[in-house]
């Protein structure tokens, strides 16, 4: 099946706390979105297989499909073969779009997809993978071009003074809310520090730009655009 866009992230509730907002007014508008989880979030304190039952739950409310491949939390690495199970899921899904992990040191599997993902948005658009030992994932597929590839702040970073773009997410934030709560293995019901800090950055982005809530991107690529009127109106001109 053929998607709009691919977010490639390191656990569940990594898409949905970096542009969950951003995910659910792309699905309002039709597009199909595929979240590619690269890990499955395990160990938490609950039961194993509960985290991917709320990440089943958070996608639904979203409205976008989800994907996981299995690989391990907390030891996950920019390898080889990562970066071609990633390129191939490029080549088979050829997606316009593709979101990865902003830059990340924090955490070590968030700072691995950040590499992978690059990575592999340049290999899926390579050809003649016969010819090279160990491409045997990529031999048989039609070479895929990527149009754009983004990147959204991860929440457990320092804040950025510069980035590319901002989506107002103000509309659809309640939809955000409701998903990253769905996570009640990793996060509490109530007063949880982290999901007060990852609303607090996205209202301080927000007003800066003049809205209650907006996330932000960076582009792997200098944006173009035919037309500048496109551009809403902000504070500061």
């Amino acid at each position: 099946m053929t998607y709009d866009a691919l977010v490639i992230a390191a656990h569940p509730d990594d898409a949905e706390s970096q542009m969950g907002g951003t995910l659910a007014k792309l699905a309002d508008r039709g597009q199909h979105i595929l979240l590619i989880d690269l890990t499955d979030g395990e160990p938490t304190e609950l039961a194993p297989g509960i985290r991917a039952r709320e990440a089943a739950e958070a996608a639904r409310i979203l409205g976008v499909d989800r994907l996981t491949l299995g690989l391990r939390d907390r030891l996950l690495a920019d390898t080889t073969e990562v970066r071609l199970q990633v390129a191939k899921l490029l080549r088979e899904h050829r997606p316009r779009w593709v979101y990865g992990t902003g830059e990340a040191c924090v955490h070590p599997d968030h700072a691995a997809v950040v590499g992978i993902t690059r990575a592999a948005v340049f290999l899926a658009r390579l050809g003649q993978w016969e010819r090279v030992p160990g491409g045997e994932q990529l031999s048989a597929s039609d070479p895929w071009i990527v149009q754009r590839l983004f990147f959204p702040h991860c929440k457990m970073e320092p804040p950025w003074a510069e980035f590319a773009f901002a989506v107002d997410v103000t509309a659809a934030y309640d939809r955000k809310r409701r998903a990253i709560r769905c996570y009640r293995s990793i996060f509490r019901a109530q007063d949880d520090r982290l999901v007060a800090l990852y609303e607090a950055e996205d209202q301080y982005y927000g007003r800066l730009l003049g809205v209650q809530y907006a996330e932000i991107f960076r582009s792997a690529a200098p944006l173009l655009v035919e037309d500048p009127s496109v551009f809403l109106p902000a504070s500061q001109g």
